[in-house]
């Protein structure tokens, strides 16, 4: 039964303890990206700072991410050693969150929020390719790997909002502390480097593949569908709880809120593998897209409170079937050269720069349009869709261009 829990094939005590170090580590980062991505919003405006600068704290990481993040991942890549640099963040992160605790005032706050924002947010790129190191080595189920992560988002989600209510909204960042604790103690207990490709030529970054990757059209098309979809969640990442608040939801009631998105995710997550084997890859990126732009259409009119439990459902599917069709689509798509590099663009692209011009936009469009500005990420949503619908159309399941072949192009 424990194998099945976490994506290992039975009787494989290797890849049981493989998929168990990964899993642990999923579980503590995503205790700091449960109460973060929620709640530290809250935190900002408790501090005294207003939307403008919110927006401003929110998406700058994003941006400089790109200066940071890809480069990050092809030392990673070269090296091999992806624990080391993840730990090396994990300790970052820690050391931002306890200095953010004595801080006062926008720039203060700013200059060490992006240090604690982009060292969580390079550590992902480099989980999911030691994740994925699993599946090529232990044939893992990365699905059953992830989910949980999303467990404990759920129940960090429920149990954050209760703790605000009852306790206010400093004790946020105290907990954000911990829980960066226990991400860097997690991060000891990685796999000390991933296996796959190790015996294969051409496994190691090189400058021909890094050039075929980046002017590939269909992975172009592919980075923009998949980050225009989760871009569209900018709006409510960054103003959901406020607005809520505004409409006299109470930080209970968003807590749960956000434990059912997360809820239905970890079950998409649970049964990833079927759901791949009955879309594909890319009929699970257009369904990503689609739910998108009825989810974010929808909340433009400030459904009731019964109404937001089923667009909340749709998470499953904007973010997590969106997610869980990029990373197999770089696992698929993608020479081991630079999976890691690839899931570096991925992150900081799709996931980093087009969510941080959005969630900058999303200041000045909320201030003006309150709710209604909702639309304005629906019709993100819906070029999402039109990129997806085009890797749909051109994408046949293969690798973008067969490394070692010096005279291929990539498609």
């Amino acid at each position: 039964m424990i194998y099945k829990a976490f994506g290992a094939v039975p009787g494989d005590e290797r890849g049981l303890a493989y998929a168990l170090k990964v899993s642990g580590f999923y579980a503590a980062l995503f205790l700091v990206y449960g109460f973060h991505l929620p709640y530290f919003p809250l935190w900002l405006s408790w501090k005294g700072l207003d939307e403008r600068q919110i927006a401003i704290i929110t998406a700058a990481p994003f941006f400089l991410r790109l200066a940071v993040t890809p480069f990050v991942a092809m030392a990673a890549d070269r090296s091999s050693n992806y624990r080391g640099f993840i730990l090396a963040l994990a300790f970052a992160t820690l050391a931002a969150t306890a200095v953010l605790t004595t801080l006062e005032g926008f720039l203060a706050i700013l200059a060490v929020g992006l240090v604690f924002a982009i060292s969580t947010m390079t550590i992902m790129p480099l989980t999911e390719t030691v994740a994925i190191g699993g599946v090529k080595d232990y044939a893992l189920d990365y699905g059953r790997m992830r989910l949980w992560g999303s467990i404990v988002f759920i129940l960090v989600g429920a149990a954050g909002g209760a703790l605000i209510t009852a306790a206010g909204a400093w004790t946020i960042i105290w907990v954000l502390v911990l829980s960066s604790a226990l991400v860097l103690l997690a991060a000891y207990w990685l796999p000390s480097k991933t296996h796959a490709g190790d015996h294969v030529p051409g496994s190691r970054l090189n400058a021909r593949d890094l050039s075929l990757l980046v002017r590939s059209k269909l992975f172009l098309a592919f980075l923009f569908a998949a980050g225009a979809v989760q871009a569209a969640h900018a709006m409510f990442y960054t103003f959901g709880a406020l607005h809520w608040s505004s409409l006299g939801i109470s930080p209970t009631w968003t807590g749960v809120l956000w434990a059912v998105a997360v809820f239905v995710e970890v079950i998409l997550f649970a049964y990833s593998a079927l759901a791949l084997r009955v879309t594909g890859i890319t009929l699970l990126l257009l369904s990503g897209a689609g739910a998108a732009i009825v989810r974010w259409t929808v909340m433009a009119f400030d459904p009731p409170l019964a109404l937001l439990f089923p667009l909340q459902v749709l998470h499953a599917l904007t973010y997590g079937a969106t997610h869980l069709a990029a990373i197999h689509f770089i696992h698929r798509a993608v020479p081991p050269s630079v999976a890691g590099t690839a899931q570096a663009l991925y992150a900081t692209v799709a996931m980093g720069v087009m969510m941080g011009a959005a969630t900058l936009a999303c200041g000045p469009v909320y201030t003006a349009l309150k709710g209604q500005a909702y639309l304005s990420v629906a019709v993100l949503s819906l070029a999402g869709f039109v990129a997806a619908l085009y890797v749909h159309l051109r994408w046949k399941g293969d690798m973008l261009w067969t490394p070692g072949d010096a005279s291929q192009q990539a498609r």
